[in-house]
């Protein structure tokens, strides 16, 4: 059977993408945020996962206003990078899994998740950011990838409950499925930040370092704060993390912390970054 063997979070600020693309990582602002990531990059080139699924959130480039799905998963073969104002990004063409995607989505429907089908849909930052975070600058995607599409840009947005049970049902989605594959699970966004209005430049590093320390050892607890909360901690844009409940979802109780990194600030947003891996796969 596929088996999701690990989980990893990270954010997904636009500007390092372009700083990537511009081949400026090297600069002494931006290299001490790309070296934390070096060791993400070594451990997934040694897991080698086939396939990736990226939970992550639209930024009215896929999707618009008009039509904000509160959970959609991409069932094409492949998804280009969207045109967010001033091209795509020069990343490669995202590669699905088209059959595993259509069983996930089987099962989480009849799990009570009413899923968007996405038979075409374009990516935007907020997923080929973590990609080239993770993966580097790369001539193609070493994976197949599953986007799970989640609305916390326009209210109403669903829970951090239920997107951590969102996890624990693609868990039981992907074991479910009769081919054998190794699969990473990636939740995407955060940390805390606010780019508009008075709080504009909010960054709670006391708040993000607790949400880590919980994440990886009790993220039940996470579940029970409220929307309210959320924002008021980690800033309108914060409120990401709540998709990275549905990565942690989707692993054991118990699990092995691989890397940690945190790192203010990127622009004006804090960065982080978490791999964690279920102990039965060591």
């Amino acid at each position: 059977m596929a088996r999701i063997v690990a989980g990893l979070c990270t954010s997904h600020v636009p500007l390092l993408g372009r700083i990537i693309d511009s081949d400026r990582t090297g600069e002494p602002y931006w290299q001490p945020i790309f070296k934390g990531y070096e060791p993400t990059k070594k451990w997934l080139g040694e897991v080698k996962p086939d396939v990736m699924i990226v939970v992550y959130n639209d930024h009215a480039n896929g999707f618009t206003f008009q039509y904000t799905p509160t959970f959609a998963i991409g069932c094409a073969e492949e998804f280009n990078p969207a045109d967010e104002g001033h091209g795509p990004r020069p990343v490669p063409v995202v590669k699905g899994h088209a059959r595993l995607a259509w069983h996930m989505t089987e099962s989480l429907v009849l799990d009570g998740f009413d899923m968007t089908i996405m038979n075409e849909m374009d990516v935007d930052h907020g997923l080929t950011v973590p990609l080239s975070l993770v993966c580097g600058k790369v001539g193609a995607w070493p994976f197949r990838v599953i986007p799970v599409c989640v609305n916390v840009i326009q209210y109403p947005q669903p829970t951090a409950a239920r997107c951590f049970a969102l996890g624990k049902a693609i868990r039981k989605a992907v074991e479910s499925f009769d081919e054998d594959l190794k699969v990473v699970i990636a939740g995407t966004g955060g940390m805390s930040h606010q780019i508009h209005g008075e709080r504009s430049g909010l960054i709670n590093k006391e708040f993000d370092n607790a949400f880590l320390d919980r994440l990886t050892t009790s993220p039940a607890e996470l579940t029970k704060i409220t929307h309210a909360e959320y924002v008021r901690e980690a800033g309108a844009e914060g409120m990401e993390i709540i998709m990275w409940l549905t990565m942690r979802g989707a692993l054991d109780d118990d699990v092995d912390l691989v890397h940690r990194f945190y790192h203010v600030p990127a622009m004006n947003t804090a960065v982080g970054n978490l791999v964690l891996e279920n102990r039965r796969s060591a």
